[in-house]
């Protein structure tokens, strides 16, 4: 059993002001794998006012230096790979080799990612030719509360703490009680790399504790919060009493255009990009649209696909899903599969229960429904869990409305050999990410949504820019000369 109860803040790590033990849980297995302590208000306050005591130096820090420091940071979290990849693995269930990869890469990858944007990143710059005397800071936010999920934990942790880095602002990180060992693993490593003290902090705790006294604190200038919308709306309307700079990455319900004309491979990318993660992704094309002339053949081969998905446990290497992250997410899946098969969509794989063979453990069997209408609520609600909607349209018009028809607005995809149809509907889809023919967005990228999937954009660049203010100064004298 680990045991993990102390807080990183002010450089050092700290017992809790007052004891509050919880367990965290194996999905693979219902048992415990670790004990930590949720914060009180007494914790967040030590966490911000250590994070703002070390604001003015941080944010006079060289940008290069910080990004120095960065780059120890990165040496570090590679040497300690597997480390991170079996904390990721045992606390919420991704397969060990998932872990080493996708999991553990994302975070790696934004943080090279972030390197390069901030070597490249104008802290400074004139205002343009017509006024020669006016220069535009880019300026840290200040005071950060970065709120993380437990679905990707490293990919959403490394998108705020790289960006905050870059940008000179200090932060306490609340990751999710449900995967706290990645980020406890993280804080070693950023101690290890020798940050300022203060300028990154650590406390574990619940939305309703911990979370909420970050969002409602009147020292904490910014909150970066990814989950759901739900949760996002309640720190917008906390945030709101100091006015505080609020960047939300919520749900999502992505739509996958599949026309007659799209590739062999296309129905059944669509369906293993869906089960990817156990569907725990917010982006996840969970409303397959496929067009009525290859409508029945593309149910045929989702459900073949689906049915040769395996489900096994998170310790064990290969290519199959893993379980999902509680008992709470799991009954929700379940009645929501069940909700399917009661407002008449047509089962074609999987349905409710665990997988045969498998009776202890949070596993969900890979599912898809065919002939879903857009009324049926598996077509609405965010579902987070492996189950796919297949939908019918006849004409391009109608998918696309289709496809907008939801509160969300995150990334929607396009299956089709043609290539301005493809870019038309880039232009038309409501969704801050289109990804066309299963290629996957670029490093650095911009990643955000629209509608109630959110505000502000992470990776590269604009995360950085998220995390930074904009201060126009006139009457600049240019002392390089």
């Amino acid at each position: 059993m680990i045991e993990k109860r102390q807080f990183y803040i002010n450089g050092a790590w700290v017992d809790p002001a007052r004891p509050h033990d919880h367990e965290v849980i194996n999905p693979s297995t219902e048992e415990p794998c670790a004990i930590i302590s949720l914060g009180s208000q007494a914790d967040a306050d030590a966490a911000v006012a250590a994070a703002k005591a070390a604001l003015p130096g941080w944010m006079a820090t060289d940008p290069a230096d910080r990004i120095a420091l960065m780059e120890k940071l990165a040496e570090i979290y590679k040497a300690r790979s597997e480390d991170m990849a079996q904390a990721i693995s045992t606390e919420m269930g991704a397969p060990i080799d998932l872990a080493r990869s996708s999991q553990w890469g994302a975070g790696y990858g934004h943080l090279k990612t972030f390197i390069k944007a901030g070597k490249a990143f104008q802290f400074e710059k004139p205002l343009g030719d017509h006024a020669p005397n006016d220069r535009i800071i880019h300026e840290a936010v200040g005071v950060c509360a970065l709120i993380t999920p437990w679905n990707w934990p490293m990919n959403q942790v490394m998108l705020k703490v790289g960006a905050a880095m870059v940008a000179g602002c200090t932060m306490v990180l609340k990751p999710s009680e449900e995967s706290p060992l990645n980020a406890l693993l993280l804080a070693e490593m950023i101690d290890e790399a020798g940050f300022p003290a203060g300028v990154f902090n650590l406390v574990n705790g619940d939305g309703a504790g911990v979370g909420s006294a970050l969002t409602a604190h009147k020292d904490v200038d910014m909150v970066s919060f990814t989950g759901s919308t739900r949760a996002g709306i309640a720190i917008s309307k906390s945030a709101a009493e100091t006015l505080k700079k609020v960047h939300l990455e919520l749900g999502g319900k992505g739509a996958n255009l599949v026309f007659a004309d799209a590739d062999d491979k296309a129905v059944k990318r669509g369906v293993l990009h869906m089960m990817n993660n156990s569907g725990q992704s917010c982006n996840a094309p969970s409303r397959m649209m496929v067009q009525a002339e290859v409508y029945d053949q593309a149910v045929e081969t989702a459900a073949e696909v689906a049915s040769k998905v395996t489900v096994g446990p998170a310790s064990e290497e290969g290519r199959h899903i893993g379980p999902v992250v509680n008992a709470v997410q799991w009954e929700k899946i379940q009645g929501l599969i069940q909700k399917g098969i009661d407002e008449g969509a047509r089962l074609v794989a999987g349905g409710t229960g665990r997988p045969e063979g498998l009776n202890r453990g949070f596993f969900v069997r890979p599912t898809v429904f065919a002939d879903v209408t857009p009324d049926m609520t598996i077509a609405r609600e965010e579902i987070f869990g492996p189950v796919l909607s297949i939908m019918k349209f006849e004409t391009e018009e109608e998918a696309v409305a289709m496809a907008n028809d939801t509160e969300y607005g995150l990334t929607n995809y396009v299956q089709s050999g043609d290539a301005t149809r493809r870019q038309r509907l880039a232009r038309q889809l409501r969704s801050g990410m289109v990804e066309m023919n299963g290629q996957p967005r670029g490093a650095g990228a911009p990643f955000g949504g629209m509608k109630q999937s959110g505000n502000g954009r992470e990776g590269g660049t604009w995360g950085i820019e998220d995390f930074l203010e904009v201060k126009a100064v006139s009457g600049w004298a240019n002392t390089d000369a």
